[in-house]
């Protein structure tokens, strides 16, 4: 071989391998992936603490499908989001959670508010699908009775108390409402002068709520319920007159994103401007006013 011919082999042989370890790099699989976008209605601002988030499941697994929040006017801070195409292809259901922000944890929260089963390309999402609250509230029924129990005896500012009980039943419960799952918990309010004041979360119709900031020392029936009689909140006065007022049975997130009622109200009444107490009013169901739903679809 001569040496011209010896350098020109050489040469072939280095471009044979640099042009094959090329291709190896080029040949480096790339995920493909697939957009999903929502039409979402109902949701609230969430404030400064809390997102709304998306979950595909997969094999029976959650995988993220996107964070987001909504503004005062209810509009979604995105509507799309790009994810693995494998993914959404094998997913079954959408979940919406509301979640930390921001969010350490990459698992879902307990608190799902929404969720669906894809038909094909499409989910329809409800707060009654199994994997969200179970529930869509329309059974819901309720009413109360003004009294102040806790003053001492004492018969004067009988209207300063709302409780969720039914003196005919015994006293007895005075509220229908369905088990909620983990991450949810019923709030009593009444709405006095424009200002949602709480009567205290609870989880059972019977027994005692969680509050009792604004009663009086004297024990309160085992009910939830709440007499406005002291420590009245900035731009009240207590007591107070509850005929007129709106009493409302919400459904919270816990931990609660707001000190405000939350979007879900299954259950409303308004005492009459005449309201005598220890008289039963009834509550009117409100939840298909309030509950949130929407579609999710395979792009």
């Amino acid at each position: 071989m001569t040496k011209n011919s010896f350098f020109l082999t050489a040469l072939i042989l280095g471009l044979f391998i640099f042009s094959s370890c090329s291709k190896d790099d080029d040949d480096t699989p790339t995920i493909q992936t697939k957009d999903i976008s929502f039409n979402l209605t109902g949701l609230e601002d969430l404030g400064s603490d809390y997102a709304y988030e998306g979950w595909l499941i997969v094999d029976g697994a959650p995988v993220s499908a996107g964070i987001f929040t909504v503004d005062a006017e209810g509009n979604p801070s995105q509507t799309t989001f790009t994810l693995n195409e494998a993914d959404v292809a094998a997913a079954t259901t959408y979940v919406l959670t509301i979640e930390p922000s921001p969010d350490n944890d990459p698992s879902p929260s307990a608190v799902h508010i929404l969720a669906g089963d894809f038909d094909g390309n499409n989910a329809s999402l409800t707060v009654g699908h199994s994997a969200a609250l179970a529930t869509d509230f329309t059974d819901a029924t309720g009413g109360y009775i003004l009294a102040t129990p806790t003053d001492g005896g004492m018969d004067t500012d009988e209207n300063s108390g709302v409780w969720f009980l039914d003196p005919a039943a015994g006293p007895g419960a005075a509220l229908n409402l369905p088990t909620l799952p983990d991450g949810w918990k019923y709030e009593g309010w009444a709405v006095i002068d424009g200002t949602p004041v709480s009567t205290g979360t609870f989880t059972e119709v019977t027994g005692a709520d969680a509050d009792g900031r604004f009663s009086g020392s004297a024990g309160g029936p085992p009910f939830p319920g709440e007499d406005f009689l002291i420590n009245a909140p900035a731009g009240l006065t207590f007591p107070t007159n509850l005929a007129g007022a709106t009493m409302v049975i919400s459904v919270e997130p816990s931990p609660d994103n707001s000190a405000n009622p939350f979007l879900l109200k299954p259950l409303v009444g308004q005492a009459p401007a005449d309201a005598i107490d220890h008289t039963f009013y009834g509550m009117d169901s409100n939840a298909v006013n309030t509950n949130p739903s929407g579609s999710v679809t395979k792009k």
